[in-house]
């Protein structure tokens, strides 16, 4: 693709990606390391996105300042919306192209205090990456943290900056993981409004009930549907 054809509000900052943060500045720091190439910094930054932060889906809140790539540096631990905004941030201030994306999936792998808590296993609004490296778009999903993957017998979700890297259909033991219902699209930011206004809808007990302070997800057990 020819840099005349890269949007300026793919590199941005935002109040969501603020990658200008000195807590993001610093997490990008030390994830890239003494990587050179384009795409070896994606990579390595993936995976501390990956690693670092731990998955929690009880982190949630509506409130917009949780959704914040510095708030997620800074917490530790977040859902998959938070930590695909924290890659893109710090993709961004790489000067690598990138847009966070979203989709439905159907989980087919939850756990019942979760199931119980959302009243079902359709997850709006999941939250990947796509980013521009060595001029192609490639889809990222720095979602669950190894420890979860080996606790939940979930295949880890490899990226080498080539090939997509989505969400498995199957887990390790070949049971139904996650389904693609839909895709929402690729936007330049956060599409908040549009976002909270669904979880609403869709969610309402977990809007009520939603204060981020995060649980013992991982500690929990697995629900097959």
């Amino acid at each position: 693709m020819n840099t005349t054809d890269i949007s300026p509000k793919w590199l941005a900052a935002t109040p969501f990606m603020d990658y200008r943060h000195p807590a993001v500045a610093a997490f990008v720091r030390d994830a890239v390391g003494d990587a050179v190439t384009e795409r070896d910094k994606a990579v390595r930054l993936y995976y501390a996105v990956r690693d670092r932060i731990r998955y929690d889906p009880y982190r949630f809140s509506m409130e917009p300042e949780n959704f914040r790539a510095s708030h997620t540096v800074q917490q530790g631990a977040a859902y998959c919306v938070p930590k695909a905004l924290l890659y893109a941030a710090g993709l961004r201030s790489l000067g690598i192209p990138a847009r966070p994306g979203f989709a439905d999936v159907k989980n087919h792998l939850a756990t019942e205090r979760l199931l119980k808590l959302i009243g079902t296993d359709l997850f709006t609004w999941h939250g990947y990456v796509s980013l521009l490296v060595d001029g192609r778009w490639v889809k990222a999903t720095p979602v669950f943290n190894i420890e979860m993957c080996e606790r939940f017998h979930v295949l880890p979700l490899d990226f080498d900056g080539t090939r997509d890297a989505l969400m498995h259909p199957f887990n390790a033991r070949n049971e139904k993981h996650m389904e693609y219902v839909c895709q929402r699209g690729e936007f330049d930011d956060l599409p908040f409004d549009e976002m909270a206004a669904d979880m609403v809808r869709t969610y309402p007990q977990l809007v009520a009930m939603a204060e981020g302070r995060g649980g013992d997800f991982e500690h929990e057990t697995i629900h097959q549907g």
